[in-house]
C-alpha cells in the first residue's frame, strides 16, 4: 500500500488588526531572511492549508518551538488528526493566541515548524525566523 503523502501548500497568519498574511512554504529549505513581522501584545491566529495524497494520514500533528537569543521560549504542540486522500485541501485554524508585549518582547526571533504522524514520519520541518514589533509593518 502506499505511503501517504502530506504537502503543506501554506500558513497564514490572522489578526483582526490586519488583512491576512499568506505566506508560501517553499519547495525545497527554509524562507530566507526574516519571513514575517507581528505587532507586540497582538491577537492572532494560524491557519495552514495542506494536501493529503496515496493513503489515509493518521495523527497528523503541528509543532512550533520558538527561540530568542538562543533560548527556547515557546512551544505549542496541536493534534491535527486523521485525514483521507482528497484533491482539495484542507485547511486548520490553530486557537487565537496573543503576542508578547514590552520591551523585552521586541526583537527577532527564530523558530522551526515540524508536521508529522503517528509513525513519526515528518512531512515539514522548516526553520525560520520572525519579529516583533511595536508597531505592524506599513503594508
Amino acid at each position: 500500500s502506499l505511503e501517504p503523502a502530506v504537502k503543506i501548500l501554506s500558513l497564514a497568519i490572522l489578526s483582526p488588526d490586519r488583512p491576512d498574511l499568506v505566506l508560501p512554504i517553499p519547495e525545497v529549505g527554509n524562507p530566507k531572511g526574516l519571513w514575517f513581522t507581528l505587532k507586540e501584545g497582538s491577537r492572532y491566529s494560524l491557519k495552514f492549508s495542506f494536501t493529503v495524497n496515496n493513503n489515509i494520514v493518521s495523527g497528523l500533528r503541528y509543532t512550533n518551538t520558538v527561540w530568542k537569543t538562543g533560548m527556547k521560549v515557546d512551544r505549542r504542540k496541536e493534534m491535527l488528526g486523521v485525514f483521507s486522500p482528497q484533491a482539495e485541501a484542507y485547511t486548520h485554524e490553530m486557537p487565537e493566541e496573543i503576542t508578547p508585549a514590552g520591551i523585552f518582547a521586541r526583537g527577532s526571533y527564530s523558530a522551526r515548524t515540524k508536521f508529522m504522524d503517528d509513525d513519526n514520519k515528518r512531512y515539514l520541518e522548516m526553520n525560520y525566523t520572525f519579529d516583533i514589533r511595536k508597531d505592524w509593518p506599513s503594508v
